[in-house]
């Protein structure tokens, strides 16, 4: 929830505030007092005391509602609450305001508003008739967009409005929230990939059962630690209780590599080429992350995130949900980048062992082709989805050549030991995902190697 903070309707200094208030007359009342300065001239000239107390009338009436409204006392604090504040694209929010009257006079006649950019829909409006003394109101609107990204809303507008019509003052909260709209994920079936066991323990089970007490770290003793790991060699070298730590098996690595190159995708929009790989990366690090993997996000530029845990891998120190909330906000707002090759990648690559590699690329051309060949070989396995833009903005005709280069990319690529896989337009990466594991190296398992974390798919 985010306050407002007490947005006080009687804010400013007194010329400052008279000022805005006399800037706030509608067009009701500026109507009246223009009609009551020219009756009263009119009844200079004519001499018509009658036709002079009517336009002292008519000019006083929304100069009066001016001074009433500049020397209102009552105070209004307002939250906003986003209920989820991270929303699949497509899919919609809920924005709840609430308003509080806290000042010791009941409010006059409010329209709240609310900012939101274009793109989540209109901007909402509400009319509160009347907010009794330390009363509260409650709305709330709905928000919609089918483009990811992050989107501020407020700041949080209140409109007072004097009885008869005559003027209005605007007053604005300073506090606003953020709505992240993050890529459409689909459900992955469970496979086994190439290099998913390999390493998830067994090595680091190994050396720790073979290793004597001397040979295992202790650390201090912590309430709810079971009596029979006292280590008490330890203890007595200490003066304090030792216990032997617990083994901490290795997990499996995933790195999820998205190409991200302008040059490698054609078109946009919701459709397009660039769109689908946000997508199937984003269903990637969702469905690894459950099956227990440590994974971590790695653009062509070579930026990882979230770069925390152990080798940069998310999920060996933090929370799942809390893993691929990170990596999703970041998918939410990832753009084309201006770099042409994947060098920088590569260099992040080869420099230790990342487990399973899933890649997905653009367009490649011979050069970056190779680049990519070499990956390989530092990955335990490598799956490539790879992408013709070409096929996605020329559905009918396609240029001359463009399958057999393309067919050229993807021979060289299975030729160094990935696993690449054409993707077509409107087709999700389910099916694809389930190809991937048709080829060699990658055979098909029911169930997931050392469970699930928990993870719900709610990044709230």
């Amino acid at each position: 929830m985010s306050p407002g903070g007490p947005a006080s309707l009687d804010d400013g200094d007194g010329k400052g505030a008279l000022r805005a208030a006399l800037s706030g007359l509608t067009t009701r009342g500026r109507s009246f007092l223009a009609a009551g300065v020219a009756a009263a001239i009119c009844a200079y000239v004519l001499g018509q005391a009658d036709l002079l107390r009517v336009g002292l009338l008519l000019a006083a009436l929304p100069l009066i509602c001016v001074m009433v409204l500049v020397r209102t006392r009552y105070r209004v604090t307002g939250t906003r609450r986003l209920s989820p504040s991270r929303v699949s694209s497509g899919a919609e929010a809920r924005v709840h305001l609430r308003m509080e009257n806290v000042s010791r006079l009941p409010t006059g006649l409010l329209m709240l508003q609310d900012r939101v950019p274009y793109v989540l829909g209109p901007r909402p409006r509400f009319v509160l008739d009347r907010v009794e003394a330390d009363g509260r109101r409650e709305v709330s609107y709905r928000v919609r967009s089918d483009l990811r990204g992050r989107y501020p809303l407020g700041p949080l507008q209140l409109r007072l409005s004097d009885p008869f019509g005559m003027c209005e003052l605007t007053r604005s909260f300073s506090a606003y929230d953020t709505l992240v709209v993050i890529p459409r994920t689909e459900p992955l079936p469970p496979v086994r990939l190439a290099g998913e066991a390999s390493g998830y323990g067994e090595g680091r089970q190994r050396s720790l059962a073979l290793a004597g007490d001397d040979d295992v770290i202790p650390r201090g003793y912590r309430h709810g630690d079971d009596l029979r790991r006292v280590h008490w060699r330890s203890t007595a070298r200490y003066g304090e209780l030792m216990v032997r730590r617990e083994e901490q098996p290795q997990r499996a690595r995933c790195t999820v590599m998205l190409d991200t190159r302008r040059i490698a995708y054609q078109g946009s929009g919701p459709d397009s080429a660039f769109e689908w790989a946000v997508s199937g990366a984003a269903s990637t690090l969702v469905h690894m992350l459950e099956r227990g993997f440590a994974v971590r996000l790695l653009t062509d530029d070579g930026n990882a995130v979230p770069g925390e845990g152990e080798g940069g891998f998310a999920g060996s120190t933090q929370e799942s949900a809390d893993s691929a909330g990170l990596m999703m906000d970041t998918l939410a707002v990832v753009d084309h980048s201006e770099g042409g090759g994947l060098s920088r990648a590569y260099d992040v690559l080869r420099g230790g062992n990342e487990g399973l590699l899933i890649a997905f690329f653009g367009d490649l051309d011979e050069e970056q082709a190779a680049v990519a060949a070499r990956m390989r070989q530092r990955s335990g396995g490598a799956i490539a989805f790879v992408l013709d833009s070409t096929a996605w903005v020329h559905d009918d005709v396609p240029p001359a050549g463009a399958d057999e280069a393309f067919e050229r990319r993807l021979r060289l690529l299975r030729e160094s030991g990935w696993t690449a896989v054409a993707v077509a337009p409107g087709t999700g990466l389910a099916r694809y995902w389930q190809q991937a594991a048709g080829h060699p190296g990658v055979t098909t398992q029911s169930a997931a190697v050392g469970g699930t974390t928990g993870f719900s798919g709610g990044w709230s």
